[in-house]
């Protein structure tokens, strides 16, 4: 029978080598992976398909165990969460986030048993989605089965541009006979286990992270899961513009295009706390003709 796959997701060596200890007498669970920080288990994630995540409410590299359980959110077979605390200050929010479980570590042997009690009835439903590797040494359908109209379907990989410019076609297309709902000038982000809709003409801009990107106001910071391109294409009608590969920016903040040592520039938006961000030498251009400049 088939183990359920485990990765141990926590920045302290020595939690993640006594977990192992802990769950080497589950039978049903096999310890797949160790990561540090949230960056690195999504990438395990994108190779291997976890079944289970011990992980820690706190890691390092800027994202939370929280704001990871808010990535995984969508996902079709979302892992079973475990969460490691010293606290239960965050227990209501990793509950909120579909937790199976949350653990005060070190927990003892009774409450580790009522954890691995939970994950086997997750495990039960769990429908685990086959490696690659087995797609590609599946043998390829016969003449026959072609004849049969019992062939099979082949997935092949597309590039980032290649996959935006698919679905975006793939939705003009659907939406030819459906009804167009029209758009709110909000974008939907997760904060804490909650959802708030944030005003386009409130955000001041938004920085690139890894797959991910940061939404930022005047007030507060959200890690969101839209890529930026996303986001441009998305928000360039309503006054955005990308200044660098890293960062677009509300053109309504902007009140200062400054130039630095090295034919650099910068531009300085509008509030409290005045923000510079880098402009790219080939945006430059674009960017004063938008303005006016």
């Amino acid at each position: 029978m088939a183990k359920l796959k485990t990765l141990l997701l926590h920045p302290d060596a020595t939690v993640r080598r006594d977990l192992r200890r802990v769950l080497e007498g589950a039978n049903f669970l096999q310890v797949l992976g160790e990561a540090v920080s949230a960056f690195e288990a999504l990438e395990l994630l994108e190779a291997i398909p976890y079944g289970a995540l011990f992980l820690a409410v706190d890691l390092p590299g800027g994202v939370t165990g929280l704001e990871l359980a808010q990535m995984l959110a969508g996902r079709k077979n979302k892992p079973a969460l475990i969460f490691l605390a010293v606290a239960e200050s965050q227990a209501y929010a990793a509950f909120e986030l579909g937790a199976t479980d949350y653990l005060l570590w070190p927990a003892g042997e009774d409450r580790v048993q009522k954890t691995l009690q939970k994950l086997s009835e997750f495990k039960a439903r769990f429908r685990e989605v086959p490696m690659p590797d087995k797609w590609a040494e599946a043998a390829p359908p016969s003449a026959d089965s072609w004849a049969e109209g019992d062939g099979e379907t082949v997935s092949l990989p597309l590039e980032d541009d290649e996959q935006d410019h698919f679905l975006s076609a793939l939705k003009q297309a659907w939406d030819t006979n459906q009804h167009r709902t029209p758009e709110i000038e909000k974008l939907a982000v997760s904060q804490d286990g909650r959802m708030y809709l944030v005003p386009y003409n409130q955000i001041v801009f938004v920085e690139a992270y890894e797959d991910y990107s940061y939404v930022n106001t005047a007030n507060q910071k959200y890690l969101t899961s839209y890529r930026l391109k996303y986001l441009e294409e998305r928000l360039a009608p309503h006054r955005f513009f990308r200044v660098h590969r890293k960062y677009l920016v509300n053109l309504d903040m902007v009140t200062e295009i400054a130039s630095l040592p090295g034919s650099n520039f910068m531009l300085r938006t509008a509030g409290r706390t005045r923000i510079e961000l880098p402009i790219s030498r080939r945006r430059l251009a674009s960017l004063k003709q938008v303005l006016g400049f």
